[in-house]
């Protein structure tokens, strides 16, 4: 078998780094302003017969709908992209998203063209669904592949820094809207439509960004050797399904937390009359959270180089944990300064569960499968956690007429994602080129430097608990 050895090069990598973030960071951008919008004004604009209650359950609903069509966007983007490459996806993916992004900018509303307008909305709001699906793998597959073995954890650190930095521009925008360009009546005429349209600006930068980079060099080595899978999806699920279905588990209390805590709901929840804070300051505390998100996902992308993913993984995951109750106890006093303290304490776990996720994910799957495995855990992963995770608060809010309920049910989505990290083995370091996957096939043994004995990569790395 002959297979080929592109140079990992510093400058490469740091430009490998810097357009999987600025691409990533485009994305979610993308897709927290629409979460944002949803939780302050879609609900008057396009869901308004309904009423205020069942208006604005509709508008988060319309949040959870697109994370539905991940997974489609899963199986296309994973199929492709372990067919003819990494980066050909993610040029796509994100000339998707942003097209269905601005196109919300220029919709009418409800009041102007009835039905029509909600189900517009909902169709874009599908497209975004399905580009996010795609986005995710290939961004952390050109990152991790990229890197070296002992650096691999802060490689996938930067696309996961985009999710944390794409909520900060959205709110931050959003919150300067609000504040300064458009207050009052004039957010609700016309403001809202202005972070959406700026996407087409983002879109020209991140496009020629993504251009410019180098397809992953594990890819390369499949495609010199040949080794491309005819239909990744069937050999992903008849080899590794029970592995996918873990990997989505871990992913759930993460996301549970990241969409309900700090996407579209506590912006609803705070500026409502059970708190009665101003919604320029509350979008300001959401941006200094997200920055906070920013700095403990990078700290444990390198934290998972030194300790390795697992223990990395139930460290942030504790903090979550102890953090679930304290998070609301301190919003429901109705004092800004409370809601900072909430932000900083609540990300601290949410960044350290999820910067070691790229590299985690990409050890656990071999490499011609790597994009469709990853891709799907983390769709799935979405849906088991984040897509319905405002309208279940909201919900529970509701019938409950309190927090104590929605932080319950944080405490059991974290619970479930512990259980599922201790059922992985701890793969840091591994070799994840084409010439592991050789040996997984045949079923020889496969050696991992983090342990001192050989040991065998089966089909679903599961592991006892170490």
């Amino acid at each position: 078998m002959s297979t080929v050895q592109p140079q990992r090069t510093a400058h490469n990598q740091r430009r490998v780094s810097f357009a999987t973030l600025i691409g990533t960071t485009i994305e979610w951008y993308d897709f927290f302003i629409y979460a944002t919008m949803a939780g302050l004004v879609f609900a008057q604009l396009f869901f308004e017969p309904a009423g205020e209650s069942i208006g604005l359950l509709l508008a988060f609903a319309s949040v959870g709908i697109s994370f539905l069509f991940r997974p489609l966007g899963a199986f296309l983007a994973g199929h492709y992209g372990d067919k003819i490459g990494r980066r050909a996806i993610l040029v796509l993916t994100l000339l998707l998203m942003g097209g269905a992004t601005t196109l919300i900018g220029v919709l009418p509303t409800y009041e102007t063209a009835g039905v029509i307008a909600p189900v517009m909305l909902l169709l874009l709001r599908v497209v975004q669904g399905i580009s996010a699906g795609g986005e995710w793998g290939g961004a952390v597959l050109m990152a991790v592949e990229h890197a070296d073995d002992d650096r691999r954890g802060r490689a996938g650190a930067f696309p996961q820094l985009g999710v944390p930095l794409g909520m900060l521009l959205a709110t931050g925008v959003t919150a300067v809207m609000t504040g300064w360009i458009a207050p009052g009546d004039a957010f609700l005429e016309w403001g809202w439509r202005v972070p959406f349209l700026l996407s087409i600006v983002l879109i020209v930068v991140g496009y020629f960004v993504r251009r410019a980079v180098d397809e992953s060099p594990v890819f390369q080595e499949i495609a010199a050797a040949s080794k491309q899978s005819k239909v990744p999806i069937l050999e992903l699920f008849r080899k590794h399904g029970l592995l996918v279905i873990i990997a989505a588990l871990i992913f759930a209390g993460n996301n549970a937390a990241g969409y309900m805590a700090t996407g579209g709901f506590i912006p609803a929840y705070a500026t409502s009359e059970a708190v009665g804070l101003e919604r320029t300051e509350v979008l300001t505390a959401v941006t200094y959270g997200a920055a906070m998100w920013m700095v403990s996902t990078f700290s444990a992308g390198v934290l998972s180089d030194r300790i390795g993913r697992k223990n990395t993984y139930l460290i942030g995951f504790a903090a979550q944990l102890v953090t679930c109750f304290p998070l609301f106890w301190l919003i429901n006093t109705g004092e800004l300064p409370m809601l900072y303290l909430a932000m900083t304490l609540f990300t601290i776990g949410l960044g350290l569960s999820y910067g070691p996720q790229a590299a985690l994910y990409s050890e656990m799957f071999p490499a011609s499968v790597r994009f469709s495995g990853i891709s799907i855990s983390y769709a799935l992963g979405a849906i088991l956690g984040g897509a319905f995770a405002p309208t279940i608060a909201t919900a529970l809010v509701q019938a409950t007429g309190g927090t104590t309920a929605v932080s319950w049910y944080l405490v059991g989505m974290t619970v479930i994602s512990i259980v599922a990290v201790l059922l992985v083995r701890d793969r840091t370091g591994i070799d994840l080129s084409i010439r592991n996957q050789a040996a997984q096939e045949v079923g020889a043994t496969v050696y991992d430097h983090r342990q001192p004995q050989v040991e065998r990569q089966d089909s679903t790395e599961l592991a006892s608990v170490r």
